[in-house]
């Protein structure tokens, strides 16, 4: 009967816990893109981080200051360039609405030609107009959300740095798996992190060459800045070029120069959206050996699930299904007794 008693309250407290859990998550969901990257920066300077606060003296909190100073520069200045590049453009384009719709008009009726579908009806110009109109305070709102994951990123990566063993060591005590199993886990995570933040930059980096060298063949000036907006729109698979090239392509129409135009939208639709495909798949499977389904659905996965961070954290849930699956078989499954 004490056992039973015990059971019950057991139970009881779990589904207590779990209920107060469900509701912070809720509440914190919005920041979660910020957690993730936290614990994606501390991944990455962990080592570093103990060799100088343990080895070598430093005090961890400067230290930890430091580190994040430096995080701040690597994503702050691409942002901020970024900023202060497109402003003027986007200004531009409002200001000449009349010259926008032509060149739409000539994309649509290029497009039209090939596929046979008409892209530019009354309809979807409509459609075109209302979400122009939209665009500025959804897009002010998207900052405010960006600015607030990364304040939360930076607020937790520093108590995450000064209390990192503490913190490793907690974790590993509430893991119920054997020792073997967490060390698995823990270089898996080490490992994807790793391969995801060092291998996205370089996708971005060479897809930004790939549509310079467009630009270049092609006429557009200030080819080195629109290469490099491309780059970094690139983070964002599919369709984050296209963000770029294709209202270059719609300006170029707006001007009249519609051997450029179509040129450089057959090179982008060729060249450079399939760079994309090429470098995410050869690059992550070099890199960290990772296999491209992985690369290709984790991304899908994980911009649904965590957002921005989502590039790296969606593959990381895919070798982690994995993996759990190894550690169940290993763990629970006598695989010599199992009939073949």
């Amino acid at each position: 009967m004490t056992q039973f008693n015990n059971r019950i309250r057991q139970v009881v407290l779990l589904l207590v816990i779990s209920f107060f859990g469900f509701l912070i998550i809720k509440e914190l969901y919005v920041f979660l893109p910020g957690l993730m990257g936290a614990l994606t920066f501390y991944i990455l300077g962990r080592e570093r981080y103990f060799k100088l606060t343990e080895n070598r003296g430093w005090k961890p909190a400067l230290t930890a200051l430091s580190f994040i100073l430096i995080f701040l520069l690597v994503i702050a200045s691409p942002l901020y360039y970024t900023v202060v590049l497109v402003s003027p453009k986007i200004t531009n384009v409002f200001s000449h609405a009349d010259e926008l719709k032509v060149g739409i008009q000539a994309l649509s009726d290029k497009l039209k030609q090939f596929t046979g579908e008409e892209l530019l009806s009354e309809k979807n110009m409509s459609s075109l107009e209302s979400n122009l109109a939209n665009f500025i305070p959804t897009f002010l709102n998207s900052s405010a959300t960006i600015l607030g994951n990364m304040l939360v990123m930076f607020f937790v990566l520093f108590f995450m740095l000064t209390g990192g063993r503490e913190m490793e060591k907690t974790v590993k005590e509430f893991i119920p798996l054997h020792q073997e199993n967490i060390a698995a886990l823990a270089q898996e995570t080490k490992h994807m992190v790793k391969a995801n933040a060092i291998g996205i930059p370089l996708i971005s980096i060479v897809q930004g060459l790939a549509a310079c060298l467009g630009y270049l063949i092609f006429g557009l000036d200030d080819a080195l800045m629109w290469g490099f907006l491309t780059g970094i729109f690139a983070f964002f698979p599919i369709v984050g070029t296209m963000l770029i090239w294709v209202p270059l392509v719609i300006y170029l129409y707006s001007q009249g120069l519609s051997t450029p135009a179509t040129g450089l939208l057959i090179y982008s639709l060729v060249v450079t959206g399939n760079v994309d495909y090429l470098a995410r798949v050869s690059l992550m499977k070099k890199i960290g050996n990772v296999h491209p389904l992985v690369t290709v659905f984790g991304v899908i996965v994980g911009l649904q699930l965590f957002g921005f961070m989502g590039f790296i954290f969606g593959p990381l849930v895919f070798s982690y299904v994995i993996i759990l699956i190894k550690i169940y078989a290993h763990e629970f499954v006598d695989l010599s007794k199992t009939p073949l």
